[in-house]
């Protein structure tokens, strides 16, 4: 389908989702989240796609965070509705089971870095500003950023990042454990295609094992983590691509993945 607020391509086995309202800093209202919410269940769906690219339409913003204009319109309600509604696509995105990269080319603030905070690996070029401002709004963040950003940093940047409302540049977030790598931002683009190339041409399978056992582990005790790693690692002996991976690696050529 066509999409109002997004621009979405192909290149091998790599989608790239970008949100295309540049003139209000990519800024997430209803009809974006619900519009990424179908884009990523089509990813999830398409056997041919194995790594998922999100980003920002523009050269000044990844997301700028939620559309101040629409919120200041709804109810009560209507805002935990909307809060909802954010905090199931990040989920969405986080247990997609193919790695999702976020490339931050700019503001990543309240919910545009909530939605990068949902990605499994964020590149943030050496331009962008990260931040959770809501307390200058007279809110906490909505989309999950007070709990994601708990388990992605500790309680220490969490605090830092929501009391203060303030943002962080990309070495300050680097530093934090926010962003994965900082890249120049001239090059941000091709490190992201060059890393999701590298990610798809992995064993599909192993990666969406890895992804849930990470998730499942992150949320469970030590024990329960590892009886889950066990039950992820032996159910992959069985597949063929392992059996490709092992064969490869014994006959010293590269492998060929097919995921199955």
């Amino acid at each position: 389908m066509s999409f109002a607020t997004l621009l979405v391509s192909n290149e091998n086995a790599v989608r790239t989702i970008a949100i295309n309202r540049p003139d209000k800093l990519n800024a997430l209202n209803r009809q974006v989240i619900s519009e990424l919410h179908v884009a990523f269940d089509q990813a999830a769906a398409d056997d041919g796609v194995r790594v998922v690219i999100l980003t920002g339409g523009g050269e000044k913003a990844f997301v700028a965070g939620a559309d101040i204009s629409e919120m200041t319109a709804m109810s009560p309600v209507q805002l935990r509705d909307f809060s909802r509604q954010g905090q199931a696509l990040m989920t969405k995105i986080e247990r997609l089971g193919k790695p999702v990269i976020a490339a931050i080319n700019g503001f990543a603030l309240g919910g545009g870095f909530e939605l990068a905070m949902g990605c499994h690996l964020r590149l943030a070029a050496d331009t962008a500003k990260i931040g959770q401002p809501e307390v200058k709004l007279g809110l906490v963040p909505g989309f999950g950023g007070t709990q994601r950003l708990l388990r992605l940093a500790g309680r220490g940047a969490a605090l830092e990042l929501c009391l203060t409302g303030e943002p962080v540049d990309a070495l300050r977030a680097f530093q934090l454990g926010l962003v994965s790598r900082v890249v120049a931002a001239a090059n941000l683009a091709g490190e992201t295609a060059a890393l999701a190339g590298r990610l798809a041409a992995l064993a599909p399978q192993a990666l969406r094992g890895v992804i849930d056992a990470i998730a499942h582990g992150g949320e469970a005790a030590l024990d329960q983590g590892l009886d889950y790693e066990t039950q992820v690692f032996a159910v992959l002996a069985s597949t063929d691509d392992m059996r490709e991976g092992t064969s490869a690696f014994l006959e010293k050529r590269k492998p060929t993945f097919t995921g199955r």
